[in-house]
């Protein structure tokens, strides 16, 4: 099974650059995309010619801002937002369920606004954790994927000394991923390419920071312990352009 997931920083512009496109060429299982910006009506049908048999769309309560959308063939047990954690209602989370998979695309909170935000992305962090403990205890194999906004470790981003006191690289939010790995879940592109340097997910826009590969790795795909021996392939599609973040992709064995 393929999965892609991919921040668009805007359905709508990206649709503008049809950078959407390379989608119909592909075998995927399940596109998910944060941050379109766009709420469900919005979403143009001209992104890709693919149709998808199931589209869940969670939108947030602010007009054009966050928004989670995730497209699938798989017939879904339940396909949903995730309220328990999205708590107020940003627009943050799809929750597919199928098999005995719990899936979720995730647009995980900004910190770099101001204390307060900080305060919300580490709590929302940890509703997070404590909900898909939850499912697991009731026997649900977890994928997570999308935009965690965090660099794990230093050979995650091109100038971790710099960024040392900017939120995406604070201890705290690391510490968070490494409580995430300590209770069972697998990064699954360390996994497969273990300590492999420069590569990146994000790049500020601002700076052409693009050109220079001066980036970080902030977006992510999660799989729980028990799916370990289905993992494939996970990679960073950074040769494929239109947001300031590039795909990437987990490939299991079904």
């Amino acid at each position: 099974m393929t999965f892609i997931s991919w921040n668009v920083n805007g359905i709508r512009s990206i649709d503008k650059k049809e950078a959407l496109k390379w989608i119909d060429h592909e075998k995927i299982d399940i596109l998910a995309l944060q941050e379109i910006k766009a709420e469900d009506h919005q979403v143009p049908d001209t992104i890709f010619d693919r149709n998808f048999r199931h589209t869940c769309v969670s939108s947030s309560h602010k007009k054009g801002q966050s928004g989670v959308a995730l497209f699938t063939d798989i017939e879904p047990d339940y396909c949903g937002a995730c309220p328990e954690v999205d708590i107020s209602d940003e627009g943050r989370i799809n929750e597919l369920h199928f098999d005995n998979i719990a899936f979720f695309n995730v647009y995980f909170p900004n910190g770099q606004r101001n204390s307060e935000r900080l305060a919300y992305k580490m709590a929302f962090y940890d509703r997070f954790l404590e909900y898909i403990e939850d499912l697991r205890t009731r026997g649900k194999s977890i994928i997570i994927c999308g935009d965690v906004n965090t660099a794990h470790r230093e050979v995650d981003l091109a100038r971790p000394k710099a960024n040392e006191d900017t939120s995406g690289f604070l201890l705290i939010e690391r510490e968070w991923i490494d409580r995430l790995i300590a209770h069972g879940y697998i990064d699954t592109f360390r996994y497969v390419h273990g300590d492999v340097a420069d590569r990146y997910s994000w790049w500020s826009m601002r700076t052409r920071a693009r050109e220079r590969n001066v980036g970080w790795r902030i977006d992510y795909f999660f799989v729980s312990e028990d799916l370990r021996e289905k993992i494939m392939d996970a990679d960073i599609l950074d040769e494929i352009m239109g947001s300031d973040h590039c795909p990437v992709k987990l490939v299991l064995d079904r």
